[in-house]
């Protein structure tokens, strides 16, 4: 075999190894597409972001119908798959799940993880307190014993303030670990912490919440990096629910004015380089 031909030989098996490569990192969209299913990974036990229906015992909730509601306009179903919440970002990481909405809060260390949408709301992460606990400041709970879900931003909000997370698998654990005095208080977003703190008004001990927030976040959808077609399609629609007014009406069915949180939404879709907080680590 002359060196040329052995040479022409090499150049055609290393085209064809690349073509492999490039039929094995497959276009996610076109998956998707293709499939005529969207993964959706949202909460598996999270009211009102995702929970079993008691009656159908379907999820429901928030962040499936965002799930919905993306995938409508994808032209496909949304097959939703529950998820722990230290799951979020691994079961996408892992391609398991094609995107997740489950109250995600872009932090500097998933960021380097999964990539993000733009944002489509401002979260805080608020502190509950025994109504009876004269303190009303962040400050003053440096070094104290506090509940969050494990692998949440409030968990990481807990040890930015210099106090000790206790954590647990849910949000409900995490709110009896201060009704028993296992710890001092508990952190979750608003609208968690708003309705724990009414729940507590009608049995056991009276909560309240810290006005001061633990932190700021931005809220998006998470999906695998180096996916920049599902990206793109990911932030046009939302931008395009929100032009519509349809995340308003999905956030008003399960957090608004006529809900036990009364919140109203008044952030719109915006790149998050156009925001102004500090990120969680």
């Amino acid at each position: 075999m002359s060196v040329r031909t052995y040479t022409v030989r090499l150049a055609a098996a290393a085209i064809g190894l690349g073509a492999l490569s490039s039929a094995a990192l497959a276009d996610q969209l076109q998956d998707i597409q293709q499939r005529k299913e969207l993964r959706c990974g949202t909460f598996a036990d999270v009211p009102p972001f995702a929970a079993p229906d008691p009656k159908s015992r379907e999820m429901v909730g928030f962040d499936v119908d965002m799930c919905n509601a993306i995938a409508k306009r994808l032209g496909v179903k949304a097959a939703i798959t529950p998820l722990s919440v230290e799951a979020r970002v691994p079961e996408v990481k892992m391609g398991r799940v094609d995107i997740t909405v489950a109250n995600l809060a872009y932090t500097l260390g998933r960021a380097e993880q999964i990539q993000f949408s733009d944002p489509y709301y401002l979260a805080k992460e608020m502190l509950a307190v025994k109504a009876s606990d004269p303190s009303t400041h962040k400050a003053d709970y440096k070094g104290k014993r506090l509940a969050s879900t494990k692998g949440s931003t409030s968990e990481l909000s807990i040890k930015m303030n210099g106090s000790e997370p206790v954590t647990f698998q849910d949000t409900g654990s995490a709110y009896m670990a201060v009704q028993q005095n296992k710890a001092l208080g508990m952190v979750a977003n608003t609208m968690t912490i708003t309705k724990l703190v009414n729940q507590s008004k009608t049995g056991g001990v009276e909560l309240k919440m810290i006005a001061e927030p633990m932190a700021f976040q931005p809220i998006g959808v998470g999906m695998r990096k180096d996916e920049p077609a599902l990206l793109a399609k990911v932030n046009s629609t939302l931008r395009e629910m929100d032009k519509a007014g349809e995340i308003n009406q999905i956030w008003d069915k399960w957090l608004g004015p006529n809900t036990e949180f009364k919140m109203t939404r008044e952030d719109k879709v915006v790149p998050l380089s156009e925001l102004k907080f500090t990120p969680l680590p």
